[in-house]
């Protein structure tokens, strides 16, 4: 009998926390389009407060941004590349942001800046407030024109994987940078993208970069949540002049604390 009790005890003390927690929130369900797949539309945003987005990626062999920040996995060069990424970073002047360049891709993407998705059927346009750009991706299954014309964008083309929206980006010139400082790249850059609509209202992006001339394996350029801006955002009119006259106020503010 004794026993029993104390089984019965037992069982009735681990019963009262599951009693008093209460239930899980039920998971909001993800908007879909007509055509079934998950709803990009709309404006979305990165954190951070940088021209480097809120990625936090650094100076290729230094950790982050600040005390306690995460060691992240510096863009895999190659030892000849290597120095040039340490030139090239060592003058911000360097940096084809400062010169009011289209900032390629992945890079626009984790500037704190919001954008729009435009989704339709048959074609997504990602529109930006950053330097006025913009992309028209084909959603048909045609894939990238043979006559392709190097550009700072790049070319893109998407496909659904389940209710993941995989872009694939080639053909972007030479003249942009992949976030970190002095990140440059070759004409042999591949970014694949990966936009996941997430149950909680966000939106994951994720860009894997290959590079075979400069870095020895791919690279995860990129690993973000987007969210909403306020409501009543929305996307207004940024102007950057190419050959900015004030460079050396721009290089000291980028060099501030």
């Amino acid at each position: 009998m004794r026993n029993l009790r104390a089984s019965f005890l037992a069982a009735a003390l681990t019963a009262i926390p599951c009693m008093a927690q209460k239930p899980p929130a039920a998971a909001k369900a993800i908007p879909r389009a007509p055509d079934g797949h998950p709803d990009l539309s709309g404006i979305w945003q990165a954190g951070g407060v940088s021209l480097y987005g809120e990625t936090g990626e650094v100076v290729p062999g230094t950790t982050g941004r600040g005390p306690g920040a995460p060691r992240r996995e510096p863009p895999p060069y190659q030892p000849w590349a290597l120095e040039k990424v340490k030139e090239l970073a060592a003058d911000n002047r360097n940096d084809p942001a400062t010169h009011c360049f289209l900032p390629g891709i992945p890079r626009i993407t984790t500037y704190p800046m919001p954008f729009e998705i435009v989704q339709t059927v048959k074609k997504t346009v990602f529109l930006y407030e950053a330097m006025h750009g913009f992309r028209i991706i084909p959603t048909d299954g045609r894939g990238h024109p043979k006559d392709l014309d190097p550009s700072f964008m790049g070319d893109s083309v998407a496909h659904w994987e389940g209710d993941t929206f995989v872009v694939d980006v080639t053909g972007v010139n030479e003249k942009t940078w992949l976030g970190p400082p002095g990140s440059f790249h070759s004409l042999e850059l591949h970014v694949t993208e990966r936009y996941t609509r997430m149950e909680d209202d966000t939106l994951r992006y994720e860009a894997t970069a290959e590079d075979p001339k400069v870095f020895t394996k791919p690279w995860r350029a990129a690993s973000v949540t987007l969210r909403h801006p306020p409501r009543d955002e929305r996307i207004m009119e940024y102007e950057c002049i190419e050959g900015n006259i004030d460079l050396p106020h721009i290089q000291s503010n980028l060099r501030a604390p």
